[in-house]
């Protein structure tokens, strides 16, 4: 059953002015992004003239905030307050897709 209430995600170990009562375990994201045959072509012509490839920029910005609302929403599952430690790995699972994976300690405050 999911729970509705916000969680609070940080890279810290620990949260200010609180103290962590209970671990509840590792919490993980993960989303598994193919390249667009559109985005492609354009990352083409920029790999030519240099510069940012925004199409893939996108792509990853949207990929990593998907990843980490699913990391929040097991936290949440779980009853967690907030998830510490939160970190991103991204590796190549295919050629042309990529997975992005977000984790982090679950974790009740008092």
């Amino acid at each position: 059953m999911m729970n509705n209430s916000p969680v609070l995600a940080t890279t810290a170990p620990d949260v200010p002015g609180h103290q962590v009562v209970a671990v509840l375990g590792v919490v993980t994201g993960n989303i598994v992004q193919s390249k667009h045959v559109g985005r492609d072509i354009m990352a083409n012509f920029k790999s030519i003239f240099g510069g940012e490839i925004r199409g893939y920029t996108e792509m990853m910005t949207e990929a990593r905030a998907e990843a980490s609302q699913r990391m929040l929403t097991a936290a949440a599952d779980m009853g967690a307050d907030a998830v510490v430690n939160v970190r991103f790995t991204t590796s190549a699972i295919m050629q042309g897709a990529s997975e992005i994976l977000a984790y982090g300690t679950a974790v009740k405050l008092g």
